[in-house]
């Protein structure tokens, strides 16, 4: 059971585009929040019109309700406001004021030409927590450039740490499929964002969050990056293989793929069992962790003169068994086949305004006691719009609609 309500009574102003940012407001909204998207008039969030595949309506019609957009904006309503305009503006401020959070990932510098930066906001509602979510951060020589997760996978160090070695075929830095640097970042900003609640608890005032995607990406090569800091050397590009313990990576069986990842000397142990080979695990080639990774491209040669003539469910039970760890390549299709993926309902599938139903990827928030997590699907453009201003501003009916007639909303 996931406890959903972990963050209810906290209302966040979601100023955010694309990914980074929309995944910073999900996570929230998971939580319990209650988060107000703000989008364009007409043309909503850019991340609509992002990605290959898009949600078909009852009748089985494309709309504009991307693959993309869906998998950041659930548990969140949408508001359409026109910022550039005065009187959007000042929504916004009213907004602002009766939020806790406001997150967005616009350029340094634009939302301060329209007096919705963090010092003009401050002065309305001064326990505000401000995120920022930018490519470069707020200062420096960079900082009002735009930036996109595949830029950070590069700059970042993502890239010159994946990929096929060198002097293999299709060598080279090799971009990660997902838009990691994105997610990560989104997560990192929920993280500051809950850190800045409890000190508010504290403290009783709001804050100021400036996170960087740049920051992310380089935050993310983590103990491969540590590595060079310590030994002043570049590891080399492993392809498929661990760059912890090993040995560690895909291996073919008969009718499959899988990876297999012996990191210690027990697990290595194991396997020379396994493989009734007692004397690889003598061998001087292999006899130490560090030997076993420069030795790599030799010793998964071995593994896999053996593993061919496996099934793959009859290795994955031997392996099991022996507690050596091992996991089955999985396509896309069969992710949601398998039965520990279904074990823990990482698909959802719920009612949707214009399709009737969408599956999406559960949250993997996980708490082990209190209610259950609870799914909106990602709104469509403006879909709270009249709701919101009526309850939150107390808006009059003929207000609103004065307000869609000027474009404001």
């Amino acid at each position: 059971m996931t406890d959903s309500r972990a963050l209810q009574g906290v209302r966040v102003l979601d100023l955010t585009r694309v990914l980074a940012g929309p995944f910073c407001g999900q996570i929230l909204g998971d939580l319990g929040a209650e988060v107000i998207k703000i989008e364009r008039p007409g043309a909503g969030d850019d991340g609509r019109m992002y990605g290959f595949s898009q949600l078909k309506d009852k009748d089985g019609k494309a709309t504009r309700e991307s693959a993309f957009y869906l998998t950041a904006n659930r548990n969140k309503k949408s508001v359409t406001v026109n910022i550039s305009k005065p009187e959007g503006q000042a929504l916004i401020r009213r907004m602002a004021a009766e939020c806790d959070v406001l997150i967005e990932n616009y350029k340094v510098g634009n939302l301060k030409r329209y007096g919705l930066d963090y010092d003009s906001l401050k002065a309305v509602n001064p326990g505000l927590i401000y995120c920022s979510i930018t490519g470069y951060g707020q200062t420096g020589p960079m900082a009002e450039r735009p930036g996109y997760d595949g830029l950070f996978q590069t700059t970042g160090g993502l890239m010159a740490v994946t990929g096929h070695p060198d002097g293999s075929p299709g060598a080279g830095p090799l971009k990660a499929g997902p838009s990691l640097v994105d997610v990560f970042t989104g997560h990192n900003a929920a993280i500051a964002v809950l850190g800045a609640l409890n000190q508010r608890h504290v403290t009783g005032k709001g804050q100021y969050i400036d996170v960087a995607l740049l920051d992310c990406s380089i935050a993310m090569v983590s103990h491969i990056m540590q590595d060079y800091l310590v030994s002043g050397v570049a590891p080399p590009r492993l392809g498929n293989g661990g760059n912890g313990g090993g040995p560690a990576d895909l291996i073919n069986c008969a009718d499959g793929i899988i990876y297999v990842s012996a990191g210690t000397d027990e697990h290595w142990r194991l396997l020379c069992e396994l493989m009734q080979r007692p004397d690889l695990f003598a061998d001087p080639r292999f006899d130490t962790n560090p030997k076993r990774g420069r030795n790599r491209n030799e010793l998964v040669a071995i593994i896999i003169d053996w593993s061919k003539h496996w099934r793959t469910a009859d290795l994955l039970a031997s392996l099991d068994k022996l507690g050596v760890p091992a996991a089955r390549y999985n396509s896309l299709p069969e992710v949601w086949e398998d039965e520990q993926v279904q074990h823990r309902k990482l698909k959802v599938t719920i009612p949707h305004p214009v399709s009737g139903q969408v599956s999406l990827i559960a949250s993997p928030l996980a708490f082990m006691s209190g209610s259950p997590m609870q799914y909106a699907a990602p709104p469509t453009i403006g879909q709270h719009t009249d709701e919101v201003l009526q309850s939150l501003l107390a808006m009059p009916s003929e207000e609103i609609a004065r307000l869609h007639e000027s474009g404001i909303v």
